[in-house]
């Protein structure tokens, strides 16, 4: 009989791909969404293949029951939950005190994330809460791990996170692969793909890890899939989750047939087939309802499909965006990638004039080797001393509130990112990359009225060759203490993030 083993065993493990199952807790205490939960957990206890549960957060912006309530009582019945740790709804003070009650309940696997921007609430909308970034929540959850950042003994968390290759734009693409790599330099320990349908950019992502060496193993997401959800998802309803035309005429072509839940779940099962082919580390398998027996279904059958996965890939998961971007150049003969990346050098982009003219300002004034840096530093602590610290701080805010919607924090980071502040400019405050939600470069939240910020940071620094940097350059989080300061005095003075222990 096999034996079962954890999650973090399973990833290790090269012989079979590590199985989870997604399981959505829903609204309510002990309404049907929380005791099919309970009840599917309990079956996939006994069942030596699956090495954890998956128990979401809030997904969709909607309140549902506290994860850790669920994952507490999942790791009682003798599997491994895997926690959606979003990092909104909640600051950084409150995701500490969630890690050490997950950390008492002996609940150590998390999916970190940004989560889904709220979408309603108790009389009316409930307030965006995006203290931290997913970059953020990994780092600190790495320094709880190290026993570093409280002095208290060390957590032991397996920590992982997501990133989506399913990207029409090569904008939207690269910042998605940018804060890849910064998951990865700030302790993800496994990477779940988002949702999609595409055989080529599940090949994509395989090889863009390999190629860098990212040494994190892959889990790939499917879903099985209704015709009601796939066009939710079409239209980009369920953010980050990309269905395209041309799979929901595939099944709306089904519609009528009596075997239509046996053709979603062999959909599924071919997925898994595929991305076992694909050498995927673990597959993840969700669904609105499933059963225990449909999981079975799609490992068997998938198992059972996996030596024909190359055929499979081509006939059955060939939905391509429209126009869409690839990082490396087709194989005309698997449908899939070579291994040679796409000359990007030749597609264009273009830096705004007030980039540039900001980015001249800085360079002579406020870079440490500027050459009016010396004369700038004493009269900002000169100003810091005196009675002018007042107005001067209002000119400042009023200055870069009409330049570039300022939201006074204090600790700005707007010369690291294009000049572009994500703190009034990116409805989740990302200060580390992309969530992702956007689809075809627009915001999750204002699609079709405002872009991405990363999409325009990209564009931007490919004009001047400057796009690597938005992989290699952490942003540590808002410190709120500088709340309504001036960050100019606050940078001269080293009191913001570039003096911070982070």
């Amino acid at each position: 009989m096999t034996t079962k083993l954890s999650l973090k065993e399973a990833l290790a493990d090269p012989a079979r791909p590590s199985i989870t199952w997604e399981l959505v807790p829903g609204r309510g205490v002990r309404e049907k969404a929380q005791e099919h939960l309970v009840k599917m957990a309990s079956l996939a206890a006994q069942d030596p293949r699956i090495n954890a549960v998956t128990i979401t957060d809030n997904p969709g912006g909607k309140a549902a029951i506290s994860v850790y309530a669920m994952a507490a009582e999942v790791k009682r019945l003798g599997i491994d939950p895997l926690v959606h740790f979003t990092t909104k709804d909640r600051n950084r003070n409150a995701l500490e005190s969630e890690l050490y009650s997950l950390a008492r309940a002996d609940v150590e696997n998390l999916l970190v994330m940004t989560g889904d921007y709220p979408v309603d609430g108790y009389a009316g909308n409930a307030k965006p809460v995006f203290d931290f970034d997913a970059v953020h929540a990994l780092r600190m959850i790495t320094k709880m791990n190290a026993g570093s950042y409280t002095k208290l003994p060390a957590t032991t968390f397996f920590a992982g996170a997501v990133v989506s290759p399913f990207k029409s734009t090569e904008a939207e693409a690269m910042a998605q692969y940018y804060k890849l790599h910064k998951k990865a330099a700030n302790g993800a320990r496994f990477i779940i793909t988002q949702l999609g349908y595409d055989a080529r950019k599940f090949d994509e992502l395989r090889k863009y890890v390999d190629l860098h060496q990212l040494s994190v193993p892959l889990i790939g997401n499917i879903f099985v899939l209704s015709l009601p959800v796939a066009k939710l998802m079409n239209k980009n309803l369920i953010p980050g989750c990309v269905v395209t035309d041309s799979l929901v005429a595939r099944l709306e072509s089904e519609v009528g047939q009596e075997n239509k839940k046996e053709l979603q779940l062999l959909r599924a099962a071919k997925l898994y087939a595929v991305l076992k082919g694909l050498k995927y580390d673990g597959i993840n398998i969700g669904g609105h309802g499933l059963g225990y027996s449909d999981v079975q279904y799609i490992i068997d059958k998938g198992e059972e499909l996996s030596g024909n996965w190359q055929d499979i890939a081509k006939a059955e998961f060939d939905h391509p965006q429209e126009n869409g971007f690839y990082f490396f150049e087709k194989d005309a003969a698997t449908g899939l990638n070579t291994s040679q990346p796409v000359d990007r050098s030749k597609t264009g982009a273009s830096g705004s004039f007030k980039q540039k003219f900001m980015d001249v300002v800085h360079a002579v004034a406020f870079d440490r080797q500027a050459p009016f840096y010396p004369v700038n530093r004493a009269i900002a602590r000169y100003i810091d001393q005196s009675w002018l610290k007042k107005p001067f701080t209002l000119a400042e805010y009023t200055t870069k509130t009409m330049t570039n919607q300022c939201r006074f924090c204090g600790d700005c980071a707007m010369h690291e990112l294009g000049f572009i502040c994500p703190m009034s400019q990116c409805p989740k405050q990302q200060r580390n990359g992309a969530c992702g939600g956007s689809r075809d470069g627009w915001c999750e939240v204002y699609p079709g009225r405002q872009k991405c910020i990363y999409v325009t940071m990209y564009e931007g620094f490919k004009k001047g060759g400057k796009e690597e940097r938005m992989k290699d350059k952490y942003m540590p989080p808002c410190n709120w203490q500088l709340h309504r300061t001036s960050s100019w005095l606050n940078y001269f003075n080293e009191r913001d993030y570039n003096s911070t222990k982070d």
